[in-house]
């Protein structure tokens, strides 16, 4: 699935639908993109759509922030800084596995291995003044949350 995001209001919007729709079970969605495509925009928006007040600062230099939500624990982790996987050992990943309810993770790539499965690898690609986003789901759930969210994007924009 594609959408174009003509502003960073767009981006945001993508955010809010991804919190809206977000599957029952415990979700994993990976963010790639280069640097300044949105990544850390979209996240910030969904964070905010589930209720999370007070600043949300990009993980880039901390690699994990966690938030607490009425909907439970989201840990967004930025992984840019990361040289080797293994490096990720030192970071209590066990223990965010049981408590997070959601993982946002930026630059998953250099997590390889390490992470908990994904479920939906959202892409973003700056085209012209906007963004490209490319929904692709890897799970079930992932395919039920990408569905759920393109039903709601075309509903917005009709």
């Amino acid at each position: 699935m594609k959408l174009h995001l003509a502003s960073p209001a767009a981006t945001e919007r993508l955010g809010a639908l991804l919190a809206a729709h977000l599957p029952a079970m415990v979700a994993v969605l990976h963010l790639e993109g280069d640097l300044g495509a949105g990544k850390t925009t979209l996240a910030r928006a969904l964070l905010r759509s589930l209720g999370v007040e007070g600043p949300v600062r990009s993980p880039t230099y901390t690699l994990i922030e966690r938030y607490d939500t009425a909907r439970g624990e989201v840990a967004h982790l930025d992984l840019y800084r990361i040289a080797d996987p293994e490096e990720l050992e030192f970071l209590a990943l066990d223990e965010l596995a049981a408590e997070a309810r959601l993982w946002l993770v930026e630059w998953p790539q250099r997590g390889h291995g390490m992470l908990p499965a994904v479920d939906l690898v959202l892409r973003l690609a700056v085209q012209g003044a906007g963004r490209m986003a490319t929904l692709d789901p890897v799970s079930d759930a992932g395919r039920a949350w990408a569905d759920s969210v393109q039903r709601a994007w075309e509903q917005a924009v009709s």
